[in-house]
């Protein structure tokens, strides 16, 4: 299931005050996440960021590798100080900037090698990298195994986040006793309802916190499950209260200004527990990855 939206915040309160009972939406309104949604910026608009090019990194930081695999491509990074300052609901960085790293195939020898959330063996195939502010830092060049992306200058709009009616941050409240992760009875599941969000914004995009907007279903759960041991069972009752210690960090969804793919038309997520972001744990953070 493709996931869903980011919003103004009058355009979800219209809708939602006409497919749902008046409490109903105000209950529903009040659940959701503020997000930070970056796109290429335009005429004098502000830039927090980039896609693409190449990265300021510690100049004693050489350019991050899989070992046994290959230099990991370089995806974004973000001005932490140039954002907007108090938009989210988690304590992102005021300062500093993030730099977000992934093995997209490119260094491939013989074997192909893909990073997937349940399988450990992979996880040095996404990396993030938090440089201080006042850090001495070099603009790397790209690795001779890999083409850089094209560069995309980033600005930010912060804006309320959706989350899908089977998301706890949504179940919990308004059908606490409803199966787990499963549809119910309710008017936030109503057909008109929920095409009424699709019909405002279909794209996963790229964002900073909020709930993440996902292609094939919640993707704190994907993590939560790997966090907990990739035998884990998909019913297993920890699930959902793991989920809520992770928060979204970043996502980057598909574009064609940037030239990324992520396989068919997917979304590449980090994700972080809250303490460890509060204490700028980035080695912590983990990565998923979604398509069609």
């Amino acid at each position: 299931m493709r996931g869903m939206t980011q919003n103004s915040s009058g355009e979800l309160y219209a809708l939602a005050h006409e497919h749902l009972p008046s409490d109903v939406a105000e209950r529903w309104l009040g659940l959701l996440r503020p997000g930070i949604r970056l796109a290429a910026a335009g005429g004098d608009e502000a830039v927090v960021g980039q896609l693409g090019g190449e990265p300021r990194l510690p100049d004693t930081m050489e350019w991050p590798e899989w070992e046994g695999q290959g230099p990991l491509s370089f995806i974004a990074s973000v001005d932490c100080a140039a954002l907007p300052a108090g938009a989210l609901d988690i304590p992102f960085p005021a300062s500093g900037t993030l730099a977000f790293f992934y093995y997209d195939g490119q260094a491939d020898g013989e074997d192909e090698a893909f990073v997937e959330v349940d399988d450990p063996q992979t996880w040095a195939g996404a990396r993030v990298v938090y440089v201080p502010a006042g850090a001495s830092t070099t603009r790397l060049d790209t690795p001779c195994e890999l083409e850089a992306y094209p560069h995309v200058p980033l600005a930010a709009r912060v804006g309320p986040t959706v989350a899908e009616p089977t998301h706890p941050q949504i179940q919990e409240v308004l059908a606490p006793d409803a199966e787990p992760f499963s549809e119910y009875e309710h008017p936030v599941c109503d057909d008109k309802f929920i095409d009424g969000l699709w019909q405002l914004d279909d794209e996963a995009g790229h964002q900073l916190g909020g709930t993440p907007r996902s292609v094939q279903g919640p993707v704190e759960l994907e993590v939560a499950r790997a966090a907990l041991g990739p035998e884990t069972d998909w019913h297993d009752p920890r699930l959902a209260g793991e989920m809520r210690e992770w928060v979204l960090l970043a996502q980057f969804d598909s574009d064609d200004a940037a030239d990324m793919m992520w396989g068919d038309t997917g979304c590449l997520y980090w994700l972080i527990r809250r303490d460890d972001l509060a204490d700028l744990r980035f080695d912590k953070a983990m990565f998923t990855w979604q398509c069609c």
